[in-house]
C-alpha cells in the first residue's frame, strides 16, 4: 500500500545550538549571502529561500551535539560560497569521512563540499540532490 504524502506539512524552522548565536548566524548568512531574518528571545534567525528559518541559540559549549545540515544550492551560490571557504582558509572535504581534504566532490553530476561551522556542526553544500537531478 503506497503512503500518500501530506502536502500541507512543511518544515518551518529548526533551532541550531551555538556557542555564540550571533557568530554562528553571521557566519552562515555571510557565507551563503542570506539575511538575518530577525531576533527574538535567545534566537537569531537566518531565512532560507523556502521560508524555513534556522534559529541560532547560544547554549553552553559542552551541551552542543554536533549535527549535520545539508543545503541544496545553485551552481553560482556554490561557487560563491566555496570561494569564501577557500579565502577564509576553512578546512573542508569532498567526503563526509574527511579523507579528501581541500577538495570538492562531483557526486550525481554536481558539486559538493563538507565543512564545519563555528559550533562544530557539519555543513554540506550540494548542487544536485542525492540520486541526481529529477527527470524532466
Amino acid at each position: 500500500m503506497a503512503v500518500q504524502p501530506h502536502h500541507t506539512i512543511q518544515l518551518n524552522h529548526t533551532i541550531v545550538h551555538a556557542r555564540d548565536n550571533r557568530e554562528s548566524a553571521e557566519f552562515f548568512a555571510e557565507l551563503l549571502d542570506l539575511d538575518i531574518a530577525g531576533e527574538w528571545g535567545p534566537f537569531i534567525a537566518v531565512a532560507l529561500s523556502n521560508d524555513v528559518t534556522l534559529d541560532f541559540a547560544t547554549i553552553p559549549a559542552d551541551r552542543i551535539t554536533p549535527q549535520h545540515y545539508a543545503f541544496l544550492v545553485a551552481e553560482a551560490e556554490f561557487d560563491s560560497a566555496y570561494a569564501k571557504i577557500q579565502a577564509r582558509g576553512l578546512e573542508h572535504w569532498a567526503d563526509p569521512q574527511r579523507k579528501l581534504p581541500g577538495e570538492i566532490n562531483h557526486n550525481d553530476g554536481g558539486k559538493g563540499v563538507y565543512f564545519l561551522d563555528p559550533a562544530g556542526h557539519y555543513l554540506e553544500l550540494i548542487t544536485v540532490p542525492y540520486g541526481g537531478r529529477p527527470a524532466e
